[in-house]
């Protein structure tokens, strides 16, 4: 029996990044071999074990075949003759095949790998240092979830290029219609951790390189090519807008419903009839719409879609703020559920100055609605609200004549701060 590290943990660590999470391949080993060292079984389509100390993951050896399309169904031989080659010739990209051999430390059976005598069949190291993302063989193509893989890779990795047959190939499968059959749920876990890496743009030029993004999101493809308004500059569409704005979202290191919410705030622009362009009148009705049905075919997350929401509705408003007058500040405040929720507002805010800061030459703007309006809502919740209730129900007031009294209570406090802010 030999143990290897393999994966993303060697990548990193031939990197000089941090190593997150560390995998572990056994080779010419059996389930109850590694069973009666103490390793817990845990994998149900393969077997996969946890170290009974570190708890990291140890799996035996492996091949693969896809049986049906999409991400729907493989066929996987874990057996003590399967070596180490035809495990990593089952990954997905050069740079994840490479494998360090294991040295046992101590009596507990603890680990750490040898750097110095890696094996690197498919030319993972000549990869790494050409800065290139190139698939290990043509089995790639058996799992679609691949593509969104590497191009999740291009936003982590920015300074990477994709091997020419490697984008080929991912053309093909896309013209062959793999991405099709992707279920939701591996769309979304991509696309999730995707938004979340150093450069999120790439990972959208990818796919719209690759021809996967007019399947996956076609609401986001249509953007390319459609005008911004005329103070917005012109020549620079609404696609690479969006790609600008998702970056700024990283840059500000904007949490994942922030992130999603940048994605799909102008969604609506990508239908906007022509005699509303370049003005996009009604984008946001529509961006709404067009995203409820985003979220459905996702099965994006309640947090993620809300916020979403909001923004989309709400982002125009958020940006002409300054002119509001303490009437239509408290009115922006209810529709965003601001009193309810203050630390979503807090991010509605943030996914609009990445809006407003994703544009050429504004990047290091300053976006004076944010502080403004989490001002304007400080005031506002200074309002003693049970006590104007206490004092509606002595004048015999109820039900929606207590909320109207509460909301004349808070347009008074922000009438108070914008006053205090002019002087």
């Amino acid at each position: 029996m030999k143990i290897y590290m393999v994966g993303g943990a060697v990548r990193d660590a031939l990197l000089g990044l941090p190593v997150q999470d560390r995998d572990w391949v056994v080779v010419g080993a059996t389930p109850e071999a590694l069973s009666a060292q103490g390793f817990v079984p845990v994998g149900r389509d393969f077997p996969v074990f946890l170290h009974p100390h570190t708890r990291e993951e140890y799996a035996l050896a492996r091949t693969e075949r896809n049986t049906a399309r999409g991400y729907r169904g493989f066929e996987v031989r874990a057996a003590p003759d399967v070596t180490l080659e035809q495990d990593l010739a089952r990954r997905d990209l050069t740079i994840n095949s490479i494998a360090a051999p294991a040295r046992n430390t101590c009596a507990k059976g603890l680990f750490e790998p040898d750097f110095e005598d890696l094996t690197d069949p498919y030319g993972g190291q000549r990869d790494l240092r050409a800065k290139v993302l190139r698939h290990v063989t043509d089995a790639f193509r058996e799992d679609p979830v691949r593509i969104l893989r590497l191009a999740r890779f291009a936003a982590r990795f920015a300074d990477f290029s994709i091997a020419p047959e490697t984008l080929a190939l991912m053309r093909d499968m896309v013209a062959h219609g793999e991405v099709d059959a992707l279920v939701p749920e591996r769309v979304w876990q991509e696309l999730a951790r995707g938004l979340m890496e150093a450069q999120p743009s790439r990972m959208f030029e990818v796919l719209r390189e690759c021809g996967a993004l007019r399947h996956l999101l076609p609401e986001v493809d249509k953007l390319w090519g459609v005008p911004q308004r005329a103070e917005y500059h012109p020549e620079i569409d609404t696609g690479i807008h969006l790609m600008m704005v998702l970056d700024m979202a990283a840059q500000l290191g904007a949490p994942l419903p922030v992130r999603f919410a940048c994605l799909t705030h102008d969604l609506g622009k990508g239908t906007t009839p022509a005699e509303m362009l370049p003005r996009h009148i009604g984008h946001e009705e529509r961006s709404a719409r067009l995203l409820k049905g985003v979220c459905q075919r996702l099965r994006v997350p309640t947090e993620c879609r809300e916020i979403a929401d909001v923004v989309a509705r709400e982002h125009g408003n958020i940006h002409r703020s300054e002119g509001l007058g303490a009437a239509a500040v408290v009115r922006l405040l209810e529709r965003c559920d601001a009193f309810r929720k203050p630390q979503r507002f807090a991010d509605i805010l943030l996914a609009c100055e990445c809006d407003a800061r994703g544009r050429l030459g504004l990047a290091q703007s300053p976006y004076p609605q944010r502080p403004q309006l989490l001002q304007a809502l400080a005031a506002a919740q200074s309002v003693a609200t049970d006590q104007v209730a206490a004092e509606a129900l002595a004048a015999g007031q109820s039900g929606p004549q207590i909320g109207q009294r509460v909301h004349q209570a808070r347009v008074a406090a922000v009438e108070i701060w914008q006053g205090s802010c002019t002087l």
